[in-house]
């Protein structure tokens, strides 16, 4: 068998394009098979700050090569804190703290910033993933390392890394399935009537803002409008994180790379954008990311993220639409409890233990979570979509 060859590099640049989409997205297929995973995704957060520099996410792609080809690569970073992850360990890690360990610096694969489930090894072969996870931990473990966490991984790579040893743990997420409807009427008969007339009035009473709502996507996107979209951006980030994890020029990126990956919803009055919802388009899925208004307007924060991002995937036959993390206001809106799942190696023996048995105790509350939360959805009785 050929010897596999690991590398780990600062900058993606170091791989190059063609190299990480063989893995990331082999053949090149548009839409991508996971826009955050690619090359020019990673590269637009690398290149504008938003990773690197002070922002805590430095950088340390792993590379697994074969007689010269690259057969695997992997999202790795070396952080200095636990934001910008969505599957939070703060506990975590003030329990260490307190004991008198350092928990950071710890290792992270994930994307950062997105709480969207995706290969995070990405490699066809199941053995070169073993060799890229055992790979990750050697390097925690050499380093000394706390700990490594690899977040909103698939449910494959969950049970695979569970068979390795790591510790998986459980969360969850609203999703939006479509059960093969060709219009969101189609999509409102499904539901209770209560919950129909509800949506109904939801939708009237946003689109009755006094202006237009738009979808943008590829040529369509204009300079001007991720202008408007960065203080969209701005006001969220403030108020949710104290400040935006990207930089404005990660949104000139956007325009130059990623305009295809994108549908950015705009609410216009008077012409001018006035709010705004950003997706990111993937072949199975709508990738619900950022919104953000200058004005309130009645339910128009969910015109734009959920309503309209179901209008887009019955359009366009998307499977899904992922509208980000937490929310259980999505439940009435018709956006299921998923699962979503991480992966986790702890350095102590000790410390090891007393998480392994937390995340025990956490998957079996998230599991009944998901089971009740289910009960209480919007659909009628024999319409619901079933939990794939």
């Amino acid at each position: 068998m050929a010897t596999v060859q690991l590398t780990t590099h600062d900058t993606i640049t170091a791989i190059g394009e063609v190299a990480w989409d063989s893995c990331a997205n082999p053949g090149g297929a548009a839409p991508a098979r996971d826009p955050f995973t690619t090359y020019r995704f990673l590269n637009a957060l690398e290149e504008s700050g938003s990773v690197g520099g002070r922002s805590g996410w430095q950088p340390l792609y792993l590379q697994a090569t074969v007689e010269g080809k690259t057969v695997g690569v992997a999202p790795l970073f070396v952080k200095s804190h636990s934001q910008g992850e969505y599957v939070f360990d703060h506990g975590w890690a003030e329990a260490w703290h307190s004991a008198g360990g350092q928990y950071y610096p710890k290792l992270q694969i994930a994307v950062p910033f997105s709480p969207v489930t995706g290969q995070r090894f990405l490699t066809a072969d199941p053995a070169i993933m073993a060799t890229l996870v055992e790979a990750a931990v050697r390097i925690a473990d050499q380093n000394d390392l706390s700990s490594l966490h690899i977040t909103f991984c698939t449910e494959d790579e969950a049970a695979a890394g569970a068979a390795m040893g790591l510790l998986q743990r459980t969360g969850t997420q609203f999703h939006w399935q479509n059960v093969d409807y060709r219009t969101f009427d189609d999509f409102l008969n499904a539901l209770a009537a209560r919950k129909r007339k509800m949506l109904r009035r939801e939708r009237a009473s946003a689109q009755a803002f006094g202006g237009q709502i738009v979808q943008l996507t590829g040529a369509q996107i204009q300079p001007e409008h991720w202008d408007a979209f960065w203080a969209f951006y701005q006001d969220t980030g403030a108020r949710k994180w104290g400040q935006p994890y990207l930089t404005r020029a990660f949104f000139d990126l956007c325009q130059r790379d990623l305009r295809d990956d994108i549908l950015l919803v705009l609410a216009l009055r008077g012409g001018k954008p006035i709010a705004g919802a950003l997706n990111f388009i993937g072949q199975q899925a709508l990738y619900g990311r950022y919104w953000g208004a200058l004005e309130h307007h009645p339910f128009l924060h969910f015109e734009l993220c959920y309503y309209q991002a179901i209008d887009y995937a019955i359009a366009h036959n998307l499977p899904l639409v992922e509208a980000g993390a937490q929310g259980e206001h999505k439940l009435a809106r018709g956006y299921l409890p998923r699962a979503t799942h991480s992966l986790h190696w702890i350095a102590d023996p000790a410390f090891r233990d007393a998480v392994a048995r937390f995340v025990a105790a956490e998957t079996a509350a998230v599991d009944e979570e998901i089971e009740v939360l289910t009960s209480f959805g919007p659909f009628r009785r024999g319409e619901r979509p079933e939990n794939d």
